[in-house]
C-alpha cells in the first residue's frame, strides 16, 4: 500500500491541448496518453511521424478553430489527451530526499493561466513539484497547458483532498513551510536560510486561508514597494523560487 496523503480523483473528461510547445511536450511524455491528433498538413509534416495506433486527422485552420476555445492560438495542431496519472504526495516527497529542491503549494489558486505560469517557473527553477487542493484548482486544460509551455508534462503536480493535512505531511518530511503574505513581519530572504523549503502561496487578493497559514512554520513577504499592494501569484512564485535558487 502506498504511503502518504492520497491523491484526489482525476477528472474523467479528456482535455484538448493546442500550440506547438504544449503538444510537443505531451507527445514526448511517456506518462501522457494522447488519444487523437488534428492538424494542418504543413504542421503535421513538421512534427514528423506519429505512432501507428494514434488517429491523425488532417484539418483546415477553420476546422481546428472549432475544436478549441474562441481565438485560441492553436498554431495548426490540436490533440486530445487523458489526464496524467495521479501522483501520491508521499512518492513526491521521497524524490526530494537528499536535495534542496523547493516545493510549491498553492491555496485555492483557480485561474488556469496562473497555475500554468507557476508550473513554468517551477520547471525553470527545478522545483520538486506542485501541490494543490483538488476542488479549488483548475483541471488540466488547453489554456493551462499553453501557459505552462510544456512544464505541465515535466513538473509533478499532486492534487490532494485536504491541504492542511498535506502541509502536515510536508512538514514531517523535513520541509520548512513558508507562507507568503504581504502582512508578514519578515522578508523571505531572511526566512529561507539553508532549509528545505516549501513555499505556500494563496490566491491573488484573498491570499491564503487562515487554516493554511496556521499550518505553515512561518510567514514571510517579498520586498516589494508599498506603492504596490500585491503581485500576481505567478509572479510572486517566480520571485520566491529565484530567491531560493540564489540564496547564499
Amino acid at each position: 500500500m502506498r504511503k502518504g496523503h492520497r491523491p484526489s480523483q482525476a477528472p474523467s473528461n479528456r482535455p484538448r491541448f493546442w500550440g506547438r510547445h504544449a503538444v510537443s511536450a505531451a507527445l514526448a511524455n511517456p506518462e501522457r496518453k494522447v488519444r487523437r491528433v488534428w492538424g494542418t498538413r504543413e504542421t503535421l509534416a513538421a512534427f514528423g511521424g506519429f505512432p501507428a495506433d494514434l488517429p491523425v486527422t488532417y484539418a483546415e485552420v477553420a476546422d481546428l478553430g472549432r475544436l478549441v476555445p474562441q481565438d485560441a492560438p492553436h498554431q495548426g495542431i490540436v490533440i486530445e489527451v487523458d489526464p496524467l496519472p495521479d501522483i501520491w504526495l508521499g512518492d513526491l516527497l521521497e524524490q526530494g530526499v537528499g536535495n534542496q529542491r523547493p516545493l510549491l503549494v498553492l491555496d485555492q489558486v483557480t485561474d488556469p493561466h496562473n497555475v500554468g505560469a507557476v508550473l513554468r517557473s517551477a520547471a525553470a527553477f527545478d522545483a520538486l513539484g506542485l501541490v494543490t487542493q483538488d476542488r479549488h484548482a483548475p483541471p488540466e486544460s488547453g489554456a493551462l497547458a499553453r501557459s505552462a509551455s510544456g512544464a505541465l508534462e515535466i513538473v509533478p503536480w499532486v492534487r490532494v483532498v485536504n491541504l492542511a493535512r498535506a502541509l502536515d505531511e510536508i512538514g514531517e518530511a523535513g520541509f520548512w513551510r513558508i507562507g507568503l503574505t504581504g502582512t508578514a513581519p519578515r522578508l523571505l530572504g531572511d526566512a529561507i536560510a539553508g532549509a528545505r523549503v516549501a513555499l505556500v502561496l494563496g490566491a491573488e487578493g484573498e491570499g491564503m486561508r487562515q487554516n493554511t497559514e496556521a499550518h505553515c512554520d512561518e510567514l514571510a513577504k517579498l520586498p516589494i514597494s508599498p506603492r504596490v499592494e500585491s503581485l500576481n501569484v505567478s509572479n510572486a512564485a517566480a520571485i520566491a523560487l529565484y530567491a531560493v535558487a540564489t540564496r547564499g
